[in-house]
């Protein structure tokens, strides 16, 4: 789905990961406005790799546990960048603060990521 919506990671800081996703007919709704879908595929994306990060995973891998997303401002086009910070890194859980903003740097929705830290399996 991320390459379906054109989500492009760009950015790796000490404390965020930042990705970029268009506006356009692969992410809007049949009114033309950015679908709220699509800004929390970009919203869990995001945050998921961002636990990526974060872990061994030969030993763990991320799964996701719960998102919300408050959609604060309709826009038609251009392009959202999207920056994850952590609220909380455990060794069980990570929850993630995710704002998305336009071009114009005008927040477009915020969310809240909850990922689950699981012990990998050994094969059988």
């Amino acid at each position: 789905m991320p390459g379906f919506l054109g989500i492009r990671f760009t950015e790796v800081g000490d404390d965020f990961l930042r990705a970029t996703m268009p506006v356009n007919a692969h992410t809007h709704t049949p009114s033309g406005i950015l679908h709220g879908g699509a800004s929390v595929t970009l919203a869990e994306t995001l945050g998921s790799v961002a636990s990526l990060l974060c872990i061994d995973e030969q030993q763990f891998m991320c799964v996701g546990q719960e998102i919300n997303a408050n959609h604060l401002r309709g826009i038609v086009a251009g392009t959202v960048t999207a920056t994850a910070r952590p609220f909380h890194l455990g060794g069980r859980s990570h929850v993630w603060h995710i704002e998305i903003r336009d071009e114009r740097e005008r927040l477009v929705c915020v969310s809240r990521l909850t990922m689950a830290i699981v012990e990998r399996r050994q094969p059988a």
